[in-house]
């Protein structure tokens, strides 16, 4: 009899965590031992298709931490900046981290790093968020080494697929920062420019731009011109135009996206494209 009470007791152990023993998550990859039972919304029905969807049905009541979504078939986990918004995170870099971001296609393509630290979260996630049913915006936050904080959307933002070898498509800047993506101030536009890596040379330059060193630490993956007025990805150096380089340097750095304020206009035929 006490071993059958015992049993019992397991049994409702096991079904009060529910499916928490296990991760559903497509990039698990990117979560450290035993991280996944930290994913805030574990075991729930609905899976939101970003961050964003979940802070509003929250009414903006939820923490900042890791969530699943499920931008595309199958669900991924991400950190969600809810305090800021319910942004969904896709990059995040320190100076000098200890995550190497000189990655090839296949790296980026799936996303490499630590969602609650320095990581890249994927190209194909980035592109199955933002060609989504709505309009998507993309926020930059930097940080430089005096605790001074930056930051700028564009919007809209859209990521094409792999066909198109992840080109970036943006839309309006407005913010404190530096347009350094779309506006041509040292000669470098990265706006409709294709991702380049260490193994796939998509950029303007005469050499791979992903491959060039500064200090012995290459660039890192990037949607490169000829070369760069903007990289989020170098290690030992971030750069945005004048807010982050070799003389003013910023310790951190983020990448987010969330559904736009802006309607999205689906035209016909062979106009998809231009959306933007």
């Amino acid at each position: 009899m006490r071993m059958l009470w015992v049993c019992l007791v397991l049994v409702l152990v096991l079904l009060a965590r529910g499916p928490s023993e296990a991760s559903p998550a497509g990039n698990t990859h990117m979560l450290d031992p035993e991280e996944h039972k930290f994913i805030l919304n574990l075991g729930h029905k609905e899976i939101p298709r970003d961050c964003h969807e979940l802070w509003q049905s929250s009414g903006g009541q939820v923490q900042d931490g890791l969530y699943l979504i499920r931008p595309g078939d199958s669900p991924i986990a991400v950190f969600c900046a809810m305090s800021e918004g319910g942004w969904t995170v896709v990059q995040h870099i320190t100076v000098n981290s200890s995550v190497d971001f000189d990655r090839t296609w296949a790296e980026y393509k799936q996303g490499f790093g630590s969602l609650t630290g320095n990581h890249w979260l994927g190209n194909e996630h980035l592109h199955r968020l933002t060609s989504g049913p709505v309009r998507y915006k993309l926020a930059v936050k930097l940080v430089d080494q005096d605790a001074m904080t930056k930051t700028g959307e564009y919007d809209p933002v859209l990521v094409e697929d792999e066909d198109a070898q992840y080109r970036l498509r943006l839309g309006l800047f407005q913010g404190t920062a530096a347009d350094a993506l779309t506006l041509d101030t040292e000669n470098y536009l990265h706006d409709n420019q294709r991702f380049t890596t260490r193994d796939r040379d998509n950029d303007n330059y005469f050499q791979n731009c992903a491959k060039l060193e500064f200090q012995g630490v290459a660039g890192g993956g990037w949607w490169y011109d000829a070369c760069a007025g903007a990289n989020l990805n170098r290690r030992n150096v971030i750069y945005w135009q004048k807010d982050c380089n070799k003389e003013h340097l910023c310790k951190y750095a983020w990448m987010m996206v969330r559904p736009s304020d802006q309607l999205k206009v689906v035209r016909s035929g062979d106009c998809a494209r231009d959306e933007l």
